[in-house]
């Protein structure tokens, strides 16, 4: 029962919050985007694993990503056979607006609360983040 309260809340705040898209990406785009973001050397057999599509499938949308100026791909510093994958700017404004909340709205919304109501909220959040990570590290 807290889940689905849980998962209202969340809905309702992202619903109201959410910055007005400027880039048009299907889910999937942004599955890859967020795990480029939150991983370091991602390799394109580091995502073929996480989003459990095949090598050559994840080669496809990645440089399908590529053309679109999301994402670059290097040779490693480390293993010259290895290819990372990262963010450009381009792709990191394209997963904040379709990650993240309006800083704007929230500033907003904080100006009505008090000094203790925001804090709250922020550590409920910290908490909640933190556990997550803990319990599902691999997402």
């Amino acid at each position: 029962m807290k889940a689905k309260k849980l998962n209202k809340a969340w809905t309702d705040i992202y619903y109201n919050l959410h910055y007005n898209y400027k880039e048009v990406l299907t889910h999937q785009n942004i599955r890859f985007l967020q795990t480029v973001s939150k991983n370091e050397d991602v390799t394109i057999h580091f995502l073929s694993k996480v989003m459990a599509l095949s090598h050559n499938t994840t080669s496809e949308h990645i440089q399908r990503l590529q053309k679109k100026g999301y994402v670059i791909k290097k040779k490693n510093i480390k293993d010259e056979r290895q290819v990372i994958v990262s963010l450009t700017p381009k792709g990191q404004d394209a997963l904040k607006q379709h990650t993240e909340l309006d800083e704007e709205k929230i500033n907003q919304i904080f100006e009505s609360l008090t000094i203790t109501e925001q804090d709250k909220i922020i550590d409920a959040f910290n908490t909640f983040g933190e556990i997550s990570k803990k319990l599902f590290p691999d997402n």
